[in-house]
């Protein structure tokens, strides 16, 4: 199968590559890290004036019209360098509206979101043992809207969005609703400091909510299946990063009068982690055509995700390992791919609960000879 990714792409990809490497330096990870909101904002600005943040957008929407394919461009090139911005909850709920909201709610969201002025986030998971297809979470219909009741866990990049799209389970099925950040019946409790951004827990009490799609007709399985796939493009990203940090650690450092890279068994760590981010890359792109496509969708993105919490930890882990005691010191910059490696492994459930799903779904086909 052909991943190239056409001149748009590739044009895309340039532009993100140069931006993130020019501003996402150890100086400004430290700076926002130590944030109050611990985003780059100067950053965010940036990425909205080159228009990267609108590139995935419709052009009804005033963007360039390359959805889950830029997206995913995009985020890769984030997780090489950990910048501190919520791309892939903002992009990705943008995107939600656009391809599945009313006219009234692209109308009133998507400028502010292609523009980066406003940003939206995505309230998917529950605590165990809560499967993100099936949320615990209640909608209920009330008039022309409806009203939410549950708890979501680690709402990521809580504190700046303004909106947000939350799952719920309805007598029709699952659905896809978006509420104000503020709205009556919500309650926000900061969650473990170990995660990257400023992610919150979000209690719902009959919270005032819309329907983005009909409840039950498939916009559940959509933003679990372009989530689970953009947090692989990240995490892509990530690994891809921490190999560079290895090699250039391990080429110019010494043991023994020799250069660490010239041990077999350091190569042998490094070999297996180009294959494993080799195999993430492949399965990710696998997962992107086959969400355009519609064949094969929840097979290919359980795939990739699984390689993306099963390889992605592997490699930030022995990448950590190879650098020694300075893998752990967080004046290096490398413990920041282990943080984000880590915790994105065990996003929306973590690779064993990939694997279960994976099996359980290859067990109901129908075996042919």
């Amino acid at each position: 199968m052909d991943f190239s990714l056409g001149e748009e792409l590739e044009e895309l990809r340039a532009l993100a590559r140069e931006i993130f490497t020019d501003h996402a330096t150890p100086e400004r990870l430290r700076a926002a890290e130590t944030s109050r909101t611990r985003v780059d904002d100067k950053l965010w600005a940036d990425l909205s004036a080159a228009g990267l943040l609108a590139a995935p957008l419709p052009e009804d929407a005033g963007g360039a019209g390359l959805g889950l394919p830029g997206i995913c461009v995009l985020l890769e090139e984030q997780g090489r360098r950990v910048a501190p911005v919520p791309l892939w909850t903002a992009a990705l709920g943008a995107l939600a509206l656009a391809v599945h909201g009313t006219a009234a709610q692209r109308a009133a969201l998507l400028p502010a979101a292609a523009g980066g002025s406003a940003r939206i986030t995505l309230a998917l998971e529950e605590f165990a043992p809560a499967d993100p297809r099936t949320p615990l979470t209640t909608a209920v219909s009330e008039g022309s809207g409806w009203r939410l009741t549950g708890t979501k866990a680690v709402v990521p990049s809580a504190a700046g969005a303004a909106h947000v799209l939350v799952t719920a389970t309805t007598d029709a099925g699952t659905g896809l609703f978006l509420i104000r950040r503020d709205a009556p019946g919500t309650t926000w409790t900061p969650a473990e400091t170990t995660t990257h951004d400023l992610a919150a827990h979000l209690g719902l009490d009959a919270t005032p909510a819309e329907a983005v799609g009909a409840p039950g007709t498939g916009v559940g399985e959509w933003i679990d299946g372009h989530a689970r796939t953009a947090l692989a493009a990240v995490q892509l990203g990530v690994a891809q990063g921490a190999v560079r940090y290895a090699a250039d650690h391990l080429s110019t450092r010494e043991q023994f009068g020799r250069p660490l890279a010239t041990f077999q068994a350091v190569q042998h760590q490094l070999a297996d982690c180009v294959i494993e981010t080799d195999a993430m890359r492949v399965t990710l792109w696998q997962a992107v055509t086959a969400l355009a496509d519609g064949e094969d969708t929840e097979q290919s993105v359980l795939v990739a995700t699984w390689w993306a919490g099963e390889g992605g930890l592997n490699v930030v882990h022995r990448v950590q390992h190879v650098h020694g005691g300075i893998g752990v010191d967080t004046d290096y910059p490398v413990h920041r791919h282990f943080l984000w490696g880590k915790q994105i492994s065990t996003t929306l459930g973590g690779a064993a609960g990939d694997l279960a799903r994976l099996g359980d779904l290859l067990a109901e086909r129908t075996v042919t000879s």
